[in-house]
């Protein structure tokens, strides 16, 4: 017996354990802890609003950041001052494919596509990695041409402060973006926040290096660069690794023994043949096999499947849709 599917809400999640202390400070920089979903929106419209909102919040602050570096760039006519700027500039840009995905997803399923669009804002994510490693190689390749032809850096005061600016709006517009990402389970999301900290640390390596030049060590500059390029590889680890799983369906493990658990907790369920889910997007499918009492009338097992799926609405987190299967226990098939 077969059962159709229905739409769910969520109210809980699994619990998981979070390091502390600085070593956990550190961790949650370089590798933030991803629930798939955390703190829940359980409408899929609601979530979609939610990531566009983000988008269009975090362009704006990158906005008035890139304008006060030019601002600075014309006060100190600096050239190298222009180009970072650029660079910081046009990286921003790269929330506008995620823009685009958030609302492709709120696009109805066709008869083509029948899972909907959701899957775009994983294929943006490519792309923000993407981003993130060409920001490790174009650091990687400044700094060791500075190591190998050191540069004069003029404007120190200015270089400095500009940096700072930078790394402030960036490092905004990260938290901000991690933080929404993992509210509407968006690993897309999370990976373009860990983008805009790429480009924070970037900045942050500006302020260091005039700092380093300052007090006499003109070498403080490109090996801050090379520091820096080693944490966003760290960074574009973690981007990988996120947006990988979503592209190959991988779920947080927990998600499958709370689900396994809910199940064979409902009444005339024998066992848990087989849980599956995947993520489409930020939202959460879910197929379920039951075996159930075989005694049972088709309104009884009817009845049980549609407690099993309200059960799993309140178990797991960013549950849009779930099928669920249910068998005689002696039929194995």
């Amino acid at each position: 017996m077969t059962f159709g599917e229905r739409h769910l809400h969520d109210h809980g999640h699994p619990h998981h354990d979070h390091p502390t202390g600085l070593r956990g400070a550190i961790r949650e920089i370089f590798a933030p802890h991803s629930h798939d979903a955390a703190d829940s929106l359980d409408n899929a419209l609601e979530s979609s609003a939610a990531g566009i909102r983000a988008v269009k919040i975090s362009l704006v602050v990158l906005g008035i950041t890139a304008i006060a570096q030019i601002v600075i760039v014309v006060a100190s006519g600096s050239i190298a001052l222009a180009a970072d700027t650029i660079h910081n500039f046009s990286d921003a840009l790269t929330a506008v494919p995620l823009w685009i995905a958030f609302a492709l997803s709120t696009k109805a399923a066709t008869r083509r596509y029948t899972y909907g669009f959701g899957r775009v804002e994983d294929l943006a994510g490519m792309f923000v990695v993407a981003m993130i490693a060409l920001s490790a190689i174009v650091a990687g390749y400044e700094a060791i041409g500075r190591l190998i032809h050191p540069r004069h850096i003029e404007h120190l005061g200015w270089v400095a402060l500009a940096g700072l600016l930078g790394f402030i709006g960036n490092e905004w517009v990260a938290l901000y973006r991690i933080r929404v990402g993992r509210r509407i389970g968006s690993a897309a999301l999370v990976a373009d926040g860990l983008h805009a900290r790429t480009d924070g640390f970037t900045s942050l390596a500006v302020v260091i290096g005039a700092a380093g030049v300052w007090l006499g060590f003109p070498l403080a500059d490109p090996i801050i660069g090379l520091v820096i390029t080693v944490a966003i590889l760290a960074l574009l680890r973690t981007a990988v690794r996120d947006v990988f799983r979503r592209l190959m369906d991988g779920v947080d493990p927990a998600y499958i023994d709370t689900a396994e658990i809910t199940l064979a907790a409902r009444p005339g369920v024998r066992s848990v043949r087989s849980v599956r889910m995947r993520w489409i997007g930020h939202r959460l499918y879910a197929d379920a096999e039951l075996d159930i009492d075989p005694n049972l009338t088709l309104a009884e097992a009817h009845q049980i499947a549609h407690g099993a799926e309200h059960d799993l609405s309140h178990a797991i987190p960013k549950l849009d849709t779930a099928v669920v299967h249910a068998y005689p226990a002696h039929a194995h098939s």
